[in-house]
């Protein structure tokens, strides 16, 4: 399968892992913001973290999940939520190396997600769409859970879907081409991860629709 050589399964664990604490700890942060419980923290830091890979198992079949096949990425968000319970305030501290980790698991799962995709029998477009659906969709599954528009909808928030949208069309160009491996698929994440660092840096955002103002008030719109 195209996965299976990307990373060998040690790293590939490793990297998962470590994408899926930060992951987690974006959720708790949001869970203690909204004043929820401990159970609140949990669930929110699970959803986050396990949310968009858990989707994408679903939609291509593969059943059950990964993510309740391995005992670490599902402990994992539970250590991070205790993390956030104990310690929220030094971890809101260093919100900026936080932001920088998800940024580096936004590349890692945007590209993984997309070469399982294609590993299952979907297209380049679909295969794209459920790269995005495995980097962002637990962020989505995190805001709606409290009742916000998700972020990843939202004009006031620095890109997020188009640096995985660009590292996933990368892994789909790589696999036509049949040139994805650890050397290229790494590179594919690490153009995501520039593009969502700049975006940060600079707060790129997507456009909102275009303004067409009334020629006088009350007067038709033009």
């Amino acid at each position: 399968m195209t996965t299976s050589r990307l990373f060998s399964p040690d790293v590939q664990q490793t990297l998962d892992l470590s994408g899926i604490f930060v992951f987690a700890l974006s959720g708790g942060l949001l869970a203690v913001r909204k004043n929820l419980d401990i159970f609140g923290i949990a669930v929110l830091a699970e959803a986050t973290a396990l949310g968009g890979g858990v989707l994408r198992d679903l939609i291509i079949g593969a059943v059950p999940p990964a993510a309740f096949e391995n005992r670490g990425y599902f402990l994992t968000p539970l250590v991070a939520a205790l993390v956030v319970f104990f310690l929220h305030p030094e971890v809101a501290r260093i919100n900026n190396a936080v932001q920088t980790l998800d940024a580096l698991g936004l590349g890692l799962f945007c590209v993984t997600g997309t070469a399982k995709a294609h590993d299952y029998g979907l297209g380049a477009v679909a295969s794209v769409a459920l790269g995005l659906i495995t980097a962002a969709g637990g962020g989505v599954a995190r805001d709606m859970l409290v009742s916000e528009v998700p972020s990843l909808l939202r004009w006031d928030r620095a890109l997020y879907a188009v640096p995985a949208l660009v590292g996933g069309s990368i892994t789909a160009v790589l696999i036509a081409v049949h040139h994805l491996g650890a050397l290229t698929g790494a590179g594919a994440a690490l153009v995501a991860f520039t593009v969502r660092m700049l975006a940060l840096r600079y707060e790129w955002r997507a456009p909102r629709a275009w303004h067409r103002g009334s020629a006088s008030e009350g007067g038709e719109q033009v």
